[in-house]
């Protein structure tokens, strides 16, 4: 799968932290932070309030509140988004992905997003890296060389 259009780094340290990134791609879309788990379970989208109530998304996995993992993507997303920044790269698309490995996937459809965050199973996030966008090879190679510079390798 990897290729010149499509440049993943696997398991990389944020520096001043203790946590990582489990996957970073450089694709034709932009920059997707990606968060495996491999939790069992079927995650879902629950929405509570919205007329008189404030509207609250919770990610449930296995009927437990999971909406922290959310949080985490957010995190690491800010974290990419802050490099890139330094980079002058202020218009250059990141997005936060969680994917279950092991979950209980229906068979049609049932990824979501939640606060901004695509929650899906690995064939639908490679189907999400080969989406077309505006990046070609040279920015890719550019931005990839950048995140890896400043994102070493966590192992």
């Amino acid at each position: 799968m990897a290729g010149s259009t499509i440049r993943p780094l696997h398991d990389r340290g944020i520096p001043g932290r203790r946590t990582n990134i489990d996957h970073l791609v450089v694709c034709p879309s932009g920059v997707l932070v990606i968060d495996a788990k491999h939790y069992q379970g079927r995650p879902e989208r629950r929405v509570q309030g919205g007329l008189i109530r404030p509207r609250t998304e919770t990610l449930i996995v296995a009927r437990r509140d999971r909406t922290r993992l959310v949080d985490g993507v957010h995190r690491q997303v800010e974290h990419v988004r802050a490099v890139l920044d330094d980079g002058a790269l202020f218009a250059l698309p990141v997005r936060g992905m969680l994917c279950f490995i092991n979950a209980d996937w229906p068979l049609l459809g049932a990824s979501f997003s939640i606060d901004w965050v695509q929650v899906l199973w690995p064939r639908k996030a490679v189907a999400e890296l080969r989406r077309p966008g505006p990046l070609t090879g040279t920015a890719i190679e550019a931005v990839y060389q950048l995140l890896k510079a400043r994102f070493p390798s966590a192992v």
